[in-house]
């Protein structure tokens, strides 16, 4: 048999740097339901989502205009894109997100949000007019029977409502990764994440002064609170949104959202650091629901 030689494509190295940053931003966010845990005891949910996108933005904005990337032309061309992914990926998912984390757990929540890559695989399929494989079923199926063990449905346990809401901001990242593959034309992932993100945050601000109180919020948040939000908001929002979409743009929106499933790992080791261990059944539904996304 004749050996053929080959060659290392050119491409690898931009995708193994991709997949790393991607990771980073699934460890980034694995981090924030801790954080947001914390937030919460001085904060209501709105202002705490508006705080945090509000320096997440101002940050990103402002790394954008250092960069020189503020492309009029492709900004108007994906005005519509940047702001429906943007309340949708934004403001959608990180009101679900605080809100549902008033009676949700940290390990829980990360471990629903972890369910995502399935969601934008079957989306992504059914967007492309193909159906989805037995074996993404299969997996689908698997990842949310560790779901459900994970919130106690097998043990009687009355699904908390913030469950539902956190599966509902689940599914608006999903769209938000797929639109921004899809959707989004001529734009880098700098551009995306930062016009996006201006979008929902918008949209927040103007929530958490309709239905929250931002001034008192803001005025006896402590030192904890505010290292918490600033966590979120560089690592936790800036930098992992961009990391993302790096990913997305180079590796495509299905082989990115397979990372989300280090969210629940994250979330478990930093809950244990901080001595809140886990119970036996959410590491069980954890591992569980890891599999079926593999």
């Amino acid at each position: 048999m004749t050996r053929i030689a080959t060659f290392p494509s050119p491409t690898l190295p931009r995708s193994r740097a991709a997949f790393a940053l991607s990771t980073l931003a699934a460890l980034f966010w694995g981090t924030n339901f801790e954080a947001t845990r914390i937030v919460l005891e001085g904060m209501d949910p709105w202002t705490a989502a508006a705080t945090r996108f509000v320096i997440a933005t101002a940050a990103i904005m402002l790394w954008l205009g250092m960069s020189g990337g503020f492309d009029v032309a492709s900004r108007r061309r994906n005005l519509i894109a940047f702001c429906v992914l943007g309340i949708i990926g934004v403001a959608g998912f990180n009101a679900a997100l605080f809100l549902g984390m008033r009676s949700s757990s940290p390990v829980t929540a990360a471990l629903i949000m972890a369910t995502s890559p399935l969601t934008t695989t079957l989306l992504d399929a059914l967007l492309q007019g193909r159906r989805p494989s037995a074996r993404t079923m299969l997996g689908m199926a698997i990842a949310l029977f560790g779901v459900a063990m994970t919130v106690g449905a097998f043990a009687g346990t009355r699904i908390a409502s913030g469950d539902l809401l956190i599966l509902c901001g689940s599914l608006g990242w999903a769209i938000y990764t797929i639109g921004c593959r899809h959707w989004v034309r001529g734009a880098d992932a700098l551009q995306t994440a930062s016009w996006t993100m201006l979008s929902g945050t918008v949209v927040l601000v103007i929530l958490a002064l309709w239905l929250g109180d931002p001034l008192d919020g803001i005025a006896h948040a402590g030192g904890r609170i505010w290292a918490a939000i600033l966590w979120m908001a560089l690592f936790g929002s800036a930098l992992a949104y961009i990391f993302w979409q790096v990913g997305v743009s180079v590796r495509g929106a299905g082989p990115t959202s397979v990372l989300f499933n280090l969210v629940p790992v994250a979330a478990l080791i930093l809950a244990a650091i901080l001595g809140r261990m886990p119970q036996p059944m959410q590491v069980a539904g954890v591992a569980i629901a890891i599999l079926g996304v593999v």
